[in-house]
């Protein structure tokens, strides 16, 4: 039994190694302009340079990249805000009489694809204001976030000791003021863990930008105008005609998932802290 369970986890694990083996041999080299073995004068291009036009040689990812990041840290600002404040209410007011209501809102928005997130953002921003733009990208991947926060908000403050709350209470402290002096802080490594978790999972999410941020061939850091990201350029390049375009959306999904690498370790290393 041992042997095939090792089996069924060889088999499942192969592809994604392959297709990791693959992007590392075909990125690496597209990202940092290997010819020959050797580093070409443009190594540094993917990152300094906007995109080349259609099927032309050159050119980098500096608008998705600067794009992405924006869009992220503004969605930070909606997933976090809004999936903490819900992870506290339902775990420190659990009789709360719209606890089921946050409850179930929170189940519908975990299962819902983020395909429809995009629709969602654009019913929302883009058809008010008229054109597409990075803030109501940064709208649908928020709404992507908050059920990630949520959930693990409320399971890490569940883990907090009853004792640590009635230590402040048994002070005179009112129930707000012990939950953001004293629980929040005991487990500030397991939020900062999800906040992380929730932003790896929305740093590859292309379906709700193609509604929304559109993309943009220029950099642009004004949030309310088109704006690029790095799943927006991987899925274009993809499926672009040209070989050009192709290597280099294999140097972005490299970039992504390094990206996504790293942010998973950095969750990782705080979910070790004591």
């Amino acid at each position: 039994m041992g042997a095939l369970i090792v089996l069924a986890t060889a088999v499942v694990v192969a592809p994604l190694i392959l297709i990791f083996v693959y992007l590392l041999k075909e990125g690496f080299t597209a990202m940092f302009g290997i010819q020959d073995g050797k580093l070409s004068t443009a190594n540094l291009n993917f990152f300094t340079h906007v995109p080349a036009p259609e099927g032309e040689t050159g050119g980098g990812m500096k608008n998705a990249i600067l794009g992405s990041l924006e869009m992220l840290a503004m969605a930070s600002v909606i997933g976090v805000g809004v999936g903490v404040a819900g992870g506290i209410f339902l775990a420190e007011y659990p009789r709360h009489p719209l606890m089921p209501t946050i409850r179930m809102l929170s189940d519908v928005l975990a299962g819902i694809p983020a395909i429809v997130m995009g629709l969602v953002a654009y019913g929302l921003l883009v058809l008010t204001m008229g054109h597409f733009s990075g803030l109501a990208g940064a709208l649908a991947l928020g709404f992507l976030m908050i059920p990630i926060v949520v959930r693990t908000t409320e399971e890490v403050l569940k883990l907090v000791p009853l004792t640590v709350r009635e230590a402040g209470l048994g002070l005179g402290l009112p129930k707000w003021l012990v939950t953001l002096k004293i629980v929040l802080p005991a487990a500030a490594g397991g939020i900062i863990t999800g906040v992380m978790l929730a932003l790896a999972r929305v740093a590859g999410e292309a379906a709700p930008l193609l509604f929304t941020a559109f993309g943009n061939n220029l950099v642009n850091l004004d949030p309310t105008k088109p704006m690029s990201a790095l799943p927006l350029e991987i899925y274009r390049g993809a499926t672009s005609a040209y070989d050009e375009n192709q290597r280099m959306a294999k140097a972005g999904a490299l970039l992504l998932i390094l990206l996504i690498f790293v942010t998973s370790m950095l969750a990782r290393r705080f979910s070790r802290r004591k």
